[in-house]
């Protein structure tokens, strides 16, 4: 017998259908009636056949037409709110797209990743982010955890005395738990830590994060058993995944906060989302995917939230994402320079030795030194990422082949702080210098183009503000390079008196690494542009397709239009690695056949075609 879920104002009812025939109407008037009867005053409700509302799907928001049947727009235990006329939206009601606008879209997958805690990197964790793997342990993770619950466990049979298995936390660190509350010790842990703000991780990065915890779990010196891994993995596996707000972590003694939320929703409480549910309790998204609660065992509450997880689970998308721009910041540099016509003396000394222009200015000129810093800052920081992936960051660790838990300071997230700052500072430098490169596609004192690549300026502006913009995330990026990790502030009564704000680390080179891709979207469209003004000239192969690719998305401009929605949609070419995959090629070509024994991984720029012969000009010309 088919029963769907249904969110009435501030509780989730349950609701069976023996006649998957009735209608939307019929439900909700059922839903209503339960709702009833759990309210002394009715809920406020005189007279139920009064009552006007709409229902729409908990995923979505979908309206659903009253009249139709339930089994020609419902599947089985589908969540579904109800919406009474005359009430504000449910405060207890999320939507199901939270936060930030979602980059990738969730693909159900059979392909696994197995975790050994040892050899995840930053692409597999981004890709288990996007839903292209599922997760499962090796054996000899498993044999691993096992040993090390089994050292636990006779801690607390033996009523030694350890920290945050027998005893509170921080400021607490000598108050020993009788044995008989070592589960509720656990379980108020999670409860009082769940405090952080803010908009949600959205779901892509909520499995990152329960991913990287998994993985960490998984080197078997933390002391949670295998049962809640087991269930944590099932979880993730199902998409099942927590609330959890972005604001709240100051990067040690682990990302307490938004781990717990993290946690707390794995428990059964809270707030919890997945493709089939939206956003609904926790309890009820769990039991549609037929999952359990993970209860909680002695040091089990403190094995899932002390960690710096959510600093290197966003590091690591910022370090990818940086990483693909970066190479594909080249290759649009490359297309301004030929729209502008710069020589290529500076890049090679056989190019163009018929070009009568001695030098250009620096932001083409000097583009190789420019981003090449910042590739090698991205090889800097993405080493670090991937070591903190693999490393233990608990505490108390536990050493099962010892016998022994030892206290620490694994969960400290300075390295990654560090790192990400400096991945901010670095990767920056790109929009810079190519908010510069705009200004000359757009200035026609420097470009030799129509004003602002448009006809009929001044009845036209073509990308007057569209570089107005570029201006304007380069200048918020100089803010958001300010170091985050440069500041500490003591917390928990001074036991935990340097921290490393990582959390803000990680956020914020997240959001710089997007101003500089939307940036260098303004740029690949206004270079794009200013080729329109140069035919029938062509350029290089690769460039040329790199145009088509543009122009297959977004038309040249005639006159004046709406700019926004063609910007982000080239952004998105960008995010996608479209620009890469279409030019990628050619520059590996040209790495084996010119450069012997060479095949960088972030070429520089203008190395698109071979190097040209008197007879063989590729410039525009």
């Amino acid at each position: 017998m088919p029963r769907f879920t249904v969110h009435v104002r501030d509780e989730w009812l349950t609701v069976p259908c023996k006649d998957a025939t009735c209608s939307i109407k019929w439900l909700g008037f059922e839903a209503l009636k339960r709702y009833i009867k759990n309210k002394p005053d009715n809920g406020g409700i005189q007279h139920i056949k009064d009552v006007r509302f709409v229902v729409r799907r908990c995923q979505g928001l979908g309206l659903l037409d009253s009249d139709d049947t339930i089994e020609d727009v419902l599947e089985d235990n589908e969540f579904v709110e109800l919406a009474i006329e005359g009430d504000t939206m449910s405060q207890d009601f999320i939507p199901s797209q939270p936060g930030t606008s979602h980059l990738y879209l969730y693909i159900d997958n059979h392909h696994y990743i197995s975790l050994d805690g040892n050899s995840l990197t930053s692409t597999d964790l981004v890709n288990l982010g996007k839903g292209l793997y599922k997760i499962k342990l090796t054996p000899e993770a498993e044999q691993k955890v096992v040993q090390s619950r089994e050292l636990l466990d006779t801690i607390v049979k033996e009523n030694k005395v350890v920290y945050g298995i027998t005893t509170g936390f921080g400021k607490f660190a000598r108050t020993v738990i009788p044995v008989s509350k070592l589960k509720e010790l656990q379980e108020n842990l999670l409860r009082s830590h769940s405090s952080g703000l803010g908009s949600p991780l959205n779901p892509e990065r909520t499995r990152m994060l329960l991913a990287l915890r998994i993985n960490v779990l998984a080197k078997g010196y933390s002391g949670v058993s295998l049962e809640t891994l087991h269930r944590m993995i099932q979880a993730f596996n199902a998409s099942c995944l927590s609330y959890v707000p972005e604001k709240g972590t100051v990067g040690a003694s682990g990302d307490l906060a938004p781990l717990s939320h993290l946690a707390l929703g794995l428990m059964g409480e809270g707030k919890m989302w997945s493709p089939k549910s939206g956003w609904a309790d926790a309890k009820y998204v769990l039991e549609a995917h037929g999952l359990k609660p993970i209860s909680l065992k002695p040091k089990e509450g403190l094995a899932l939230i002390n960690g710096t997880q959510m600093i290197t689970s966003l590091g690591a998308e910022a370090v990818e994402r940086a990483e693909a721009i970066a190479r594909q910041a080249d290759i649009i540099a490359a297309l301004t320079l030929e729209v502008l016509k710069g020589t290529t003396k500076a890049f090679d000394s056989e190019s163009h030795r018929f070009c009568d222009r001695v030098q250009d200015a620096y932001t083409m000129r000097c583009c190789p030194q420019v981003h090449g810093v910042v590739n090698d800052t991205i090889e800097f920081v993405k080493k670090i990422i991937n070591t903190e992936i693999n490393s233990a960051t608990d505490n108390p660790m536990v050493f099962a082949e010892r016998g022994e838990t030892i206290s620490g300071g694994n969960f400290h997230g300075e390295y990654p702080a560090k790192a990400l700052d400096y991945l901010a500072i670095g990767v920056h430098e790109l929009a810079s210098i190519s908010e510069r490169r705009i200004e000359r596609l757009c200035n026609p004192a420097l470009s030799e183009l129509p004003a602002f690549l448009v006809n009929e300026g001044g009845l036209n502006s073509g990308f007057m503000i569209a570089h107005c913009t570029a201006a304007a995330l380069v200048s918020e990026n100089k803010v958001l390079c300010h170091p985050s990790s440069i500041d500490s502030l003591s917390t928990s009564a001074a036991t935990e008196d340097h921290v490393s704000m990582g959390g803000w680390a990680a956020r914020k080179a997240l959001r710089v690494v997007e101003h500089v891709e939307q940036v260098l979207a303004i740029e690949l469209l206004a270079a794009c542009q200013g080729i329109e003004f140069l035919r029938p000239l062509r350029t290089t192969t690769p460039l040329e397709k790199v145009y088509d690719l543009v122009r297959a998305t977004v038309k040249p401009w005639i006159k004046d239009r709406f700019m926004a929605p063609e910007i982000e949609a080239v952004h998105r070419l960008l995010v996608d690695q479209k620009v890469w995959n279409i030019a990628g090629p050619y520059i590996e070509k040209y790495c084996m056949e010119y450069i012997p024994e060479s095949r960088p991984s972030s070429p520089t720029a203008f190395a698109l075609d071979p190097p040209p012969s008197p007879r063989k000009r590729v410039r525009l010309e």
